[in-house]
């Protein structure tokens, strides 16, 4: 039965996987923990629906129920520049790689100018690929 249930989640968004069924029973966490489902997480509005239903309540159990849970397995990272605070309020210690994106050149200033407090967990990164949105080409 756990092979049914992994064929199937593999074929849906793993952010989706993991918010709909984190938490429900222990056999499901168990199969949620395989580096399948947390190794790369992308967290962006678009990619969740196309009516942007990806609400700050379920931001919110992601940067403060689910995250913390895995955070030590995930390596990539694929975020809206709006996220960014709360994602990292959380420590990624094997995160190799982080792409943003919809990253305006204001959000760009005050992350790279310091007034973003999440640099201790840039200088973990072993790489870092920058998807910025249109504006930066206008």
């Amino acid at each position: 039965p756990d092979e049914i249930l992994l064929t199937i989640f593999q074929n849906l968004p793993n952010c989706d996987v993991l918010y709909s069924f984190t938490g429900l029973n222990e056999r499901l966490d168990t199969i949620l923990n395989d580096r399948i489902f947390t190794r790369n997480l992308t967290l962006i509005k678009s990619v969740h629906s196309s009516s942007n239903q990806f609400t700050d309540t379920i931001f919110d159990r992601f940067c403060f129920e689910i995250l913390p849970k895995i955070n030590h397995k995930i390596e990539r990272l694929n975020i809206e520049s709006s996220f960014m605070e709360r994602i990292f309020a959380t420590s990624y210690p094997n995160l190799h790689a982080l792409s943003l994106y919809n990253f305006p050149p204001e959000t760009a200033c005050e992350v790279f100018c310091g007034k973003i407090f999440f640099f201790y967990t840039i200088s973990m990164i072993n790489y870092i690929s920058k998807f910025i949105s249109k504006i930066f080409f206008k």
